[in-house]
């Protein structure tokens, strides 16, 4: 009989000691992430199944071209998926169709080479918008089809949950991500 309780008492430690590491794993370092929609597309698709890293940007800043998930400004409830454009105190303009990006290294503006778009890809606004201090200008990829930025403003960096590292579904399409290279 001792022996049976010892078992059973092991279980449930095993099993404890695997909840609290799933737990503290989950909240504090990682976390699953389902695409929903088709604003990222053609990089993400509806139903894509995303491990998101929270713990980096505890160390470090977002970088330009992150695709991050974050807590929407209208309603935290609500997480989403987008690509960071504009970094604190920049200036974001689109002009024909283009992201052109104004900053202290260039006071004139650089046109951002976005390769990971299709080459058709035109990005639609008129204004030239100023991004504030601890705030950062996000889009979607499927710029005609990404409530982003544009249409609600900069994303303040307490709303960032993390930022995308692995694709782990579909199967066939399995993939790490990185920040794209801009020349």
């Amino acid at each position: 009989m001792k022996a049976f309780i010892y078992a059973i008492w092991e279980i449930v430690e095993v099993a404890v000691i695997a909840i609290v590491a799933v737990l503290i794993i989950r909240n504090f370092l990682i976390q699953p992430f389902l695409v929903n929609g088709a604003s990222m597309e053609p990089n993400f698709h509806n139903n894509d199944y995303l491990i998101v890293d929270e713990i980096s940007y505890r160390f470090k800043e977002p970088q330009r071209g992150e695709v991050i998930v974050f807590r929407y400004p209208g309603d935290e409830k609500y997480f989403y998926i987008k690509r960071i454009i504009g970094l604190p105190g920049e200036e974001i303009e689109i002009k024909n169709g283009k992201v052109v990006i104004y900053n202290k290294e260039s006071a004139n503006g650089f046109e951002l080479d976005e390769n990971y778009l299709p080459n058709s890809t035109q990005t639609s606004n008129k204004e030239k918008v100023k991004i504030a201090d601890n705030e950062y200008f996000v889009m979607g990829d499927n710029r005609g089809f990404s409530f982003d930025s544009r249409s609600w403003g900069a994303l303040k960096r307490d709303e960032i949950i993390g930022a995308v590292r692995l694709r782990l579904w579909p199967l066939n399409n399995v993939m790490a991500f990185e920040k794209p290279a801009y020349e």
